[in-house]
This record gives structure tokens, sequence and C-alpha cells, in this order.
């Protein structure tokens, strides 16, 4: 028998991604970067410590700069509401921040704790939920989740797989994946703006990834940005998994005062 050549090969290969349907496709690029960012371990990650400085913005224009902590705990998944717990904590002494758990949320200093307005916590829920990282962790096996590719595209010079990810509610998110890499780059999804009823573009954007152990590939440079204005930076100087995050880090202090709702 002939030695098949790899010209051959390549065109094999090309007319086998071109029968893929857009859906086989789709499911396939999300796959490729659940491997990318570690496979078995990713899905076995308990929890995630993200030490760096966080920027906040309004109209381009820098309004916060603070070290920032994020403490991370997945739970069990359930279908329509974020399963995990976070605790955001600001400055050196971390004695302030915001905390999400099953219970509420709240945001805290050296005063007392206060429950956020609905409108934070909606933010944080529907941007959990959407969040590409998270749908890789969580999402993949839920009823109802559809993956459809647009195809292949450039995005600033990079060769990129553009995959929208739609779930049993209809709420889709569109992620941009490197070709070579395979690792996010970009997701977008649209949400309604209740004050004035048109719709956001929520935006996000992932660099500079390193291993936070075992394998686990987690992006150290997230920008995010609304309507195109950029309104939240992280860029994390350590990022560890899987530290056995003790019950406490995700509940208040019995020792903080709960103030009453703000006016």
């Amino acid at each position: 028998m002939k030695n098949i050549g790899p010209l051959f090969l390549s065109l094999a290969l090309g007319a086998a991604i071109q029968a893929e349907t857009a859906h086989e496709r789709g499911k396939r690029v999300v796959n490729e970067a659940l491997q990318a960012v570690g496979g078995k371990a990713y899905l076995a990650m308990e929890d995630r410590v993200e030490s760096g400085r966080a920027y906040s913005f309004y109209r381009q224009e820098l309004q916060g700069l603070s070290i920032a902590k994020i403490y991370t705990r997945y739970v069990t998944p359930a279908a329509g509401k974020p399963c995990v717990r976070e605790r955001q904590n600001f400055g050196k002494d971390e004695s302030a921040g915001v905390l999400f758990n099953q219970d509420g949320a709240w945001e805290f200093n050296f005063h007392g704790a206060r429950l956020l307005e609905p409108k934070r916590v909606d933010n944080w829920q529907v941007g959990t939920l959407r969040n590409i990282f998270y749908i890789l962790r969580q999402r993949l096996g839920e009823p109802g989740m559809d993956f459809y590719s647009r195809g292949g595209d450039l995005y600033e010079n990079l060769p990129v797989e553009i995959v929208d990810i739609t779930d049993a509610d209809g709420a889709t998110v569109t992620v941009y994946f490197s070709a070579t890499s395979k690792l996010p780059v970009r997701q977008l999804f649209k949400r309604r703006n209740p004050e004035y009823k048109d719709f956001d573009t929520e935006e996000a954007l992932f660099a500079r990834y390193r291993d936070a152990g075992g394998g686990v590939l987690w992006p150290h440079s997230i920008r995010r940005l609304r309507n195109g204005d950029k309104i939240y930076e992280i860029n994390s100087e350590n990022v560890e998994i899987n530290r056995n995050l003790r019950d406490d880090v995700f509940t208040l202090s019995p020792k903080l005062q709960i103030l009453p709702p703000a006016k």
C-alpha cells in the first residue's frame, strides 16, 4: 500500500470538519475548551482563591483601585441558579467586601453587614450563570443546554471559534475560543436594562492564563465591559485551587452588626 501523504490527510480532516453540523461543531469546540482548562482536574476543582488588584471604572474613568482577594467554592449543581459561594475581600486586612451564599448577599466592613440591593444581586447571579468558566464547571450536563457554532473568524488578529451557548430558558452567551490554545478569550451576552427598557451588552475578556495547580488553567487578567465601556478589571498575581476553604469563609462573622437596608 502506498504511503498516504500529508496533503491527503489534511484534506480528509477538513472534509470531516465540514461534515459537522453547527451544533456538533459547537459542542466539540466547548469540549476542547474544557480539556484545555484542565479536563477532569478542572471538573474536580472544589474551590479557588484569586489574589491581585481590582479596578472599577465609570464612563471609562478609574473610580477605585484595591487589593482584592476572591474566594470561591462550588456546590452541587442545580439548574437555573448559581451553585457557588463567593466572597470578595478588599484591602490588605480584608475587612471590607461582599459575600454571596445560599442565604443571601451582603456588603460588609468594620461597621457591620448590610443586605445588597436586588440589582447588584441580580447582576452577580446573571453574570455567574453566563460565565463560560462557570458553565464549563457546573452547567455542561444541564438539561436543555445547546451549543451552536458560528464558525471561525478573526478577533484582534487571533483565529477564533465562535459558539453560542443557550440554556433551557433561552439565555444565550456567545464565546470566542482561541483556535490554537482552545481557551476562552472573549464572551458576550445581552440583558434587558430595567431602567431604559433596552438591552445592555455585557462583555468579558480573558488573558494571561497560568497553571493554578494540578494542570488547571485560569486567566489572571479579566476585564469586563458594558456597552463597550470598561467597568471592572482584575489582574491576579496568584491563583490557587483546592485550598480546602472552611465554611466560615463564606458566612458572616457573628461579631458583625446587621445594618438596616440602604435608603
